[in-house]
């Protein structure tokens, strides 16, 4: 077929009843039919053969089907269907011309296609036209019949017949409109011929056999029936194009991207002698056709240079912007879908979408995860860092661990919320957790090591602090240390019960070291009491001091660590070891029993044994018999200090013999008086006494003993000098009386 001033057009369906795909797909392709959405309209007409169907199409509608050569007479010129674009009518139409119906080059096999090309143009078009004569009978050979709408007789037109039978098929009405144009009007008015058609159609509606689902069935409920009438065209050419405007109903049209899809399925179903439901085949086209468009914008995403870009940089490390990018980029596409598939069925466009968004967010999903990926470990970094920053200023842990996490938790949420995207509702919960579970997890490694820590360093507190106060360093350092963990009681109770455990092998290491040195610490005791007095002063045997009750002192005290280092005491069981110690050792002997006694195997001795009454072996640090033997070596060695002690005060003693017998210090009282008053009358004698008396206390000093003197020897000296100076004094005073009374002295 030729195409003229934008007309074009080609042939739908052969006349052997091929449907010509590639032919449709070039035609939707090159008059863009496919961009019309719903504003396109199908026009169909069929007839008799050699009814002016194709001329009266190519004049209403600018079209250039092939006309029938009235020189060569009346034969088929139109073989199938055929279908051409309308010139300057708008909206986007599309004139479709069907093989004329009674045509004898078919023969007897005519009604087959005939029944399934007007089937195929109620199906497809929206207005069918019907090209009719008035003639009341014609007689031609090979007319099958004329077509009678006028007169007495009863309407048994074919082609209506075929009509309206083939439209029973339909499962629902689609409320087509029939134009019945009536050709070659002479001088019968329409206004007379319209009400006659209008009665032989109801007429043959009726009569035609209908399912059961349509016996009551209106012919108004599946057709609006339009007439019109035109004049001769041979006789009155101008006025042919006139005709009657046309109307359809829209209500089952197919969306124009589907058209092409959809025709090729009708025919299918026809062909095949199949019931076609229209309502149901609009869902299957639009089922198809939104497949279609959902595969090429999941194709088109998945290409996309800007998510390819946004895809790369998110397995590098975290995006900003992920989420508003990403839904921009999703949105684009859905909106693409939208807008091609808008006129399709509105479920199934919907559903359709909503499998296009799904299978998109599928797409992009792993990219989000990705990106929760990288805010997960960022966030635990954070949090490891600012741990460690928080310990190191002397936060409490457990109150940087609940900061920290609280801080790094809600970075991962802001950094998720800006991952998020607007199609999408994905849940973040199971990463937060897992950040959580490598918080608590890294918290519990740092707790561990601190608690170590900690506990390493109160264990040598305790080595190195046992002989003071160690209950006290459990329950204020180290509770208050360990509060700040926040433990619960069990896991406190335990770890100072383990402390408890290593202090106590410490000090039974610590007991048994010193129990080997118990004989250095009991004359180191001995000697510090037997030395000093009760103010730490040193000691002068001046010979007023109880040698034996000082002696006897310092023994107990040292007898008091003898017993207290013979055993381990943790579990503060009674014993009887000091009493032991004190009855037999107390005294200063050792008893060394008889061969009589040992002869008869029993001792009387009650440190005779090795070992302790109610002390088990493993606390044992100094058997009976091992104390027997450090304290007879004790003794020994200390006894020299007590002998030299015994020395000191006796030579003391020897000393401070030096007083003269009493009757002579009277006499010196009684002959010295003159002496004493002559001091006092004279200042001169009290100054010289003064200075007397500071130069013996330079002289004798008070550092030693051995330069020591007595307040008496002292006082002697001062008497005699003063007995001296006054005979000096007196000698002088009567030398000079005796001079003054001698003439010319």
């Amino acid at each position: 077929m030729e195409q003229d001033q934008g007309c074009c057009g080609t042939q739908l369906i052969d006349g052997d009843g091929v449907f010509n795909v590639e032919g449709l797909d070039n035609f939707t392709k090159i008059t863009k039919l496919s961009q019309c959405g719903l504003s396109y309209a199908i026009v169909a007409i069929m007839g008799p053969q050699s009814s002016g169907k194709s001329t009266l199409m190519n004049h209403l509608f600018r079209t250039n089907f092939r006309e029938m050569d009235a020189i060569r007479g009346r034969s088929q010129t139109t073989k199938g269907i055929w279908m051409a674009k309308c010139v300057g009518i708008e909206p986007f139409t599309i004139a479709m011309d069907l093989e004329g119906t009674d045509g004898r080059e078919r023969g007897e096999d005519d009604t087959a296609f005939e029944k399934q090309s007007a089937l195929f143009a109620l199906a497809v078009a929206d207005i069918v036209l019907i090209n009719m004569s008035d003639m009341v009978e014609t007689d031609l050979p090979g007319y099958g019949g004329a077509m009678t709408l006028v007169g007495s007789r009863p309407p048994t037109n074919p082609l209506l017949k075929t009509v309206f039978s083939v439209m029973m098929r339909l499962f629902s009405p689609r409320k087509t409109t029939l134009l019945f144009v009536i050709r070659d009007r002479t001088k019968t008015p329409l206004e007379y011929l319209e009400p006659i058609l209008r009665e032989d159609i109801q007429k043959i509606w009726a009569a035609v056999a209908k399912p059961e689902a349509h016996k009551s069935t209106p012919l108004s409920e599946f057709f609006n029936v339009e007439v019109t009438a035109l004049p001769s065209y041979e006789e009155k050419e101008e006025q042919f194009g006139k005709g009657g405007g046309l109307a359809g109903d829209r209500r089952g049209v197919v969306p124009a991207s589907g058209f092409s899809f959809s025709a090729q399925q009708i025919w299918k179903i026809i062909k095949e002698n199949k019931d076609l439901d229209l309502p149901a085949h609009k869902v299957m086209v639009a089922t198809v056709r939104c497949e279609e468009i959902a595969n090429e914008k999941l194709s088109l995403l998945s290409s996309d240079q800007g998510w390819l870009a946004l895809e790369e940089a998110v397995q590098a490390g975290p995006v900003s912007g992920f989420g508003k990018k990403l839904s921009s980029i999703l949105e684009f596409y859905l909106s693409e879908y939208e807008n091609e598939a808008i006129y399709f069925d509105e479920g199934v466009r919907n559903a359709k979408q909503k499998q296009l968004e799904s299978r998109a967010l599928d797409a992009v999903h792993q990219a989000y995860v990705t990106m929760l990926g990288h805010l997960r470990s960022k966030a635990l970094e954070s949090f490891k860092t600012r741990l460690e920053q928080s310990i190191q200023k002397g936060e409490g842990f457990a109150y940087s661990v609940r900061a920290c996490a609280q801080s790094c938790l809600a970075e991962f949420d802001k950094g998720c919320e800006d991952a998020s995207i607007r199609q999408a509702n994905w849940d973040a919960s199971k990463v937060r957790e897992k950040l959580s579970r490598d918080i608590e997890t890294h918290a519990a490694s740092v707790r561990s090591t601190k608690l170590t820590e900690m506990i390493a360093k109160y264990e040598k507190q305790i080595a190195d602090a046992l002989s003071g106060p160690v209950e006290a360093l459990f329950e204020a350092e180290f509770s208050t240390a360990v509060a700040s963990f926040e433990l619960d009681k069990p896991t406190i109770d335990t770890m100072v019960q383990n402390l408890r455990e290593y202090g106590r092998k410490v000090v039974e290491k610590n007991a048994r070291e010193e129990a080997g040195k118990v004989l250095i610490r009991m004359k180191d005791r001995f000697t510090m009491i037997f030395n000093h007095d009760n103010d730490s002063m040193p000691r002068v045997w001046t010979g007023k001091e109880d040698i034996r009750a000082i002696t006897k002192d310092a023994r107990s005290a040292s007898l008091k660590i003898l017993s207290t280092l013979a055993a381990i005491r943790l579990d503060e069981k009674p014993d009887n070891i000091e009493n032991v110690l004190f009855s037999s050792l107390s005294d200063g002997t050792v008893s060394v029993p008889s061969s009589k006694d040992r002869s008869i195997g029993a001792s009387s001795d009650s440190l005779a044994s090795s070992t302790w009454k109610e002390v088990s072996p493993k606390a044992t640090l100094l058997t009976p018999v091992q104390c027997k033997s450090l304290w007879r070596q004790f003794t020994a060695e200390t006894e020299y200090s007590v002998t030299q002690a015994i020395s000191a005060q006796e030579a003391h003693k020897r000393s401070n013999n030096w007083l003269p017998p009493p009757w002579a210090i009277v006499a010196m009282v009684v002959l010295g008086f003159n002496e004493f008053m002559v001091l006092l009358r004279n200042p001169l004698y009290l100054l010289v006494l003064f200075c007397c008396i500071f130069t013996f206390k330079s002289i004798m000093g008070t550092d030693g003993h051995h330069r020591r003197i007595s307040k008496w020897r002292f006082a002697w000296y001062i008497i005699h000098f003063i007995t001296v100076t006054s005979h000096c004094y007196e000698s002088l005073e009567a030398t000079r009386r005796r001079g003054s009374r001698t003439p010319g002295s």
